[in-house]
């Protein structure tokens, strides 16, 4: 009877070894399943799958470049890091899941969300808690929900106005045409501050044409008004998806090809699915990040990436790379230790956040530094696409 009940008891913990280790989209590394108290716990929350996985994969691959350079230079503070990446789909419940998985788990900092709407969600919840929380690209400035959150990225407005000064400034075109997602908070952030800046430069506002989710598969209308407008070059402050059916509609189907300009959610088209990368052919955009750079630093970064992953790292794994070492300095400077509870480590970092500068991916020469309000301050960069490449604009 003895040895029975010894081999159920045996049976029973086993049972409950492998329920303990199913299911979810948590990935863990860097230190290893460490006791808490001895290892910094850095989570992440982005879209891995989906229709958004370019950008969550790239923050996650980012990330994990900069723990693993981090971690074997003696971490922060002499304390490893352990990193867990959540999947949310581009998705806001699913967020909201991963951010509450991430602190079972006991998250310190959170490197999230990649996307805005999701960011959107999360970010009330971080505030509540008080935990240390830095979006490496959910550049909606409504995210800035408290004093405990920062961004790596350029908000909406910054693009939008920094667009309209480049096109203005180098002369591109005089008459622009507009497409945007009315739908999008990204979107129509990024457009209303370009049409402000651009009337203040002297473009003129041609066509000024919207679309919703559901309506997001054929633009002959809005690329109609553009083309009967006059437009030299549309300007597209939307996601890499859509833009690579504007630019076969435009091309293909209508023979119209003016200068089309984007920001950072164009970051992606070459990477479409049966996409015809020709049709890219001279598509501008700005971005903080350009893989051609000859900065020793963004050389060895792309290097990494390339040998790790077998691609080119785009801006989201660089903002992300930057976003970890930002976590680095904050939390070196503020001196705190991996045994304090989050909301004591989120205190301490920010009030050092508005001290710190790092020269980053994406900083440019005069580096990051953030704002009290958790906006980051850095140099936009202009890139070209030229034969299936991105190169830098001077």
């Amino acid at each position: 009877m003895k040895k029975l009940l010894s081999v159920m008891m045996v049976m029973a913990f086993a049972l409950s070894m492998l329920a303990g280790c199913g299911g979810g989209a948590t990935e863990s590394t860097g230190a290893g399943s460490a006791d808490a108290g001895s290892v910094f716990r850095i989570g992440a929350i982005g879209p891995a799958t989906g229709a958004a996985a370019i950008y969550g994969s790239a923050v996650k691959n980012g990330a994990q470049i900069a723990i693993d350079e981090i971690n074997e230079n003696g971490g922060i503070n002499g304390a490893q890091i352990e990193y867990n990446f959540q999947d949310d789909v581009h998705d806001a419940e699913k967020s909201k899941n991963a951010y509450n998985t991430l602190k079972d788990w006991g998250m310190q900092m959170l490197l999230g969300t990649v996307t805005t709407t999701p960011c959107l969600s999360v970010a009330p919840l971080a505030v509540q808690d008080n935990t240390f929380m830095i979006t490496p690209s959910a550049s909606s400035p409504d995210v800035l929900v408290g004093p405990n959150v920062f961004q790596v990225c350029f908000t909406d407005p910054n693009q939008g106005s920094k667009s309209a000064e480049y096109i203005a400034e180098n002369k591109l075109a005089t008459k622009i045409g507009i497409i945007y997602n009315s739908a999008d908070v990204y979107s129509t952030g990024i457009k209303d501050k370009f049409v402000e800046e651009a009337k203040a430069k002297g473009l003129e506002i041609v066509s000024d044409e919207a679309f919703t989710e559901d309506s997001k598969t054929d633009f002959t209308t809005q690329l109609k008004a553009a083309q009967d407008g006059g437009a030299e070059l549309v300007f597209l402050p939307i996601y890499y998806q859509e833009a690579s059916i504007i630019l076969k509609q435009a091309k293909k189907d209508m023979g119209y090809s003016p200068i089309f300009f984007g920001v950072d959610g164009m970051d992606g088209i070459l990477t479409v699915e049966n996409f015809d990368t020709s049709l890219a052919e001279g598509v501008m955009l700005l971005t903080p990040f350009a893989a051609d750079s000859d900065d020793e630093a963004v050389q060895s970064f792309v290097q990494k990436y390339q040998e790790q992953y077998g691609d080119v790292p785009n801006q989201f794994a660089a903002d992300a790379y930057d976003g970890i070492y930002a976590i680095k300095e904050a939390a070196e400077k503020a001196g705190v230790t991996p045994d304090m509870s989050a909301q004591e480590i989120c205190d301490a970092m920010v009030a050092v956040m508005p001290e710190i500068n790092i020269k980053g991916l994406t900083g440019g020469d005069e580096g990051l530094q953030w704002s009290d309000t958790g906006e980051v301050n850095k140099q936009p960069k202009a890139v070209v696409i030229k034969d299936g490449k991105y190169e830098s604009m001077e």
